[in-house]
């Protein structure tokens, strides 16, 4: 005979699923305590497992998101929207009418600093700038026509990451983890890597209100303006317990988890505390899923050179970011954001002055181990179901910004570029337009709702469908904020 756990209550199975409104989530939940999930089985209300995978709605073109983050506004116009009369004219005023928006502070027309060229089969011009990225032009969708609603870095940024300008939303990793959950019962399933923890940058990144099971996990730290960004400490902490032994942990686990059982008997469906019980579980079984993904060895030379893991001090750091971030999607993880943020000796890509040397060593870090991702994706069979993403919170003036000497460009929301590729994306081709001098968006606008729209599609999520109920608010990523809601961009799926 067995005897009682002091934490039985006294009442039958019958009495208990009649009495909790956890219902059979809790049979749920009890399954994936036990370690015996099947994959599709939950569902996305936190009455059970929140992090079981989920079937989407529409028919998915794309399984993982890797988002490249470029922090501070890249150039559009000395980067992927070529623009000849910028050469032609250097030094003239801008001659279109609407071009104050930054209250004077843009002058005449700045040419490009680097040289543009054709690439590819589709002949697609990238600049000098980006030569490795340049050479993947024909897996790539260029959006030339992006347009946000404000010229301040942070607001944008939240716009770009949450759909909204307002604090405390949830970020697009967080609602994409909600709306499919996750592949991979023994790691998270939305990773930020070297996020950036300055200025309230880690805001970006938070699933908010959304239930605690759809947060972020960092590995390691970009320390803006105090050190620059160091994958090589990179590391998931916290999942190793020198002082205790797995078999105890276990114990303990589980004598946790009988306790918090108990409480959801007493207070029904409680989403918060059946995501920090499965958020228990990830992390005891990241123990021994998580360190291998950090071991690099067993990657062939090629690869590594691939990447330019073997570039110290050049492509080095962002380069094991993105062999990380294609081992994660590897292993299930749906949603990848590489942090690409400022250092000690500069602003990132917020180039008001000395563009040309700034931009030059931040894409000399980025561009080879971008397309080494892009490479290695394909020949494994991994892009077309695994969509990179690829952009900054705004792009910046066609014009000299007034204060740098002809040196800098200021912020530029109303027109610049974003690209995509893989995940069900065409490749080879321009999307949209801006005017002849790389100000407006002029032919087919997109804004963040539109580019969060056609991610989530591309993933096989409704975006006017995905929503949560926050208050007395029905919330969605795409809500219709400043008079802007979503559409899907159809022309630029394969």
């Amino acid at each position: 005979m067995t005897t009682p756990s002091p934490f039985d209550r006294l009442i039958s199975r019958r009495e208990l699923l009649q009495k909790s409104s956890t219902g059979f989530g809790q049979l749920a939940l009890a399954s994936l305590l036990a370690g015996n999930r099947p994959a599709g089985a939950g569902k996305v209300t936190g009455a059970v497992n929140p992090l079981a995978a989920q079937p989407p709605r529409l028919s998915p073109r794309a399984r993982s998101v890797i988002f490249c983050f470029m922090q501070g506004g890249p150039s559009h116009v000395d980067t992927f929207d070529y623009k000849p009369l910028l050469e032609k004219n250097d030094n003239k005023p801008i001659p279109l009418d609407n071009v104050d928006g930054n209250q004077g502070r843009t002058g005449n027309i700045l040419k490009p600093f680097w040289r543009f060229r054709k690439r590819g089969q589709s002949g697609i011009e990238v600049s000098d700038l980006f030569p490795h990225i340049g050479g993947c032009v024909d897996d790539i969708c260029f959006i030339n026509s992006m347009q946000t609603a404000g010229a301040s870095h942070f607001p944008e940024q939240m716009r770009l990451h949450t759909g909204s300008d307002r604090l405390i939303r949830p970020t697009l990793g967080s609602w994409v983890l909600y709306g499919l959950g996750s592949e991979n019962e023994n790691l998270p399933g939305f990773i930020t890597i070297c996020p950036c923890y300055n200025f309230g940058n880690v805001t970006l990144l938070r699933g908010a209100f959304l239930p605690s099971a759809y947060q972020m996990v960092p590995i390691g730290r970009s320390n803006a303006i105090s050190a620059p960004p160091s994958f090589r400490t990179a590391t998931f902490r916290n999942t190793q317990n020198p002082d205790l032994p797995p078999d105890l942990q276990r114990k303990q686990l589980d004598f946790v988890a009988t306790m918090n059982r108990r409480q959801l008997e007493l207070t029904g469906a409680d989403a918060e505390l059946e995501g920090r019980i499965a958020s228990f579980e990830t992390a005891f079984r990241m123990q021994a899923a998580a360190p291998p993904l950090l071991d690099f060895s067993g990657e062939t030379r090629d690869t590594l050179n691939l990447y330019g893991v073997d570039q110290s001090g050049k492509t080095e750091n962002y380069a094991r970011q993105c062999l990380l971030a294609r081992r994660l999607v590897e292993q299930g993880v749906r949603f990848v954001e590489l942090y690409h943020a400022p250092n000690s000796n500069d602003s990132g890509w917020d180039q008001h002055n000395k563009l040309a040397r700034y931009h030059s060593s931040h894409a000399l870090e980025v561009d080879k181990p971008i397309a080494g991702l892009i490479t290695d994706l394909k020949r494994r069979g991994l892009l077309d179901e695994t969509l990179v993403v690829w952009g900054g919170e705004f792009g910046r003036s066609p014009g000299a910004e007034v204060t740098s000497k002809r040196g800098g460009r200021d912020h530029h929301p109303w027109g610049f570029t974003f690209w995509m590729a893989g995940g069900g994306i065409k490749g080879g081709i321009k999307y949209g337009r801006t005017d002849d001098y790389g100000y407006h968006a002029v032919e087919n606008p997109v804004n963040f709702h539109d580019l969060h729209a056609t991610i989530l599609h591309l993933l096989g999520l409704d975006h006017q469908q995905l929503t949560f109920q926050h208050g007395t608010e029905q919330v969605r990523l795409t809500d219709a904020l400043n008079g802007l809601d979503g559409n899907v961009v159809h022309d630029i799926i394969a």
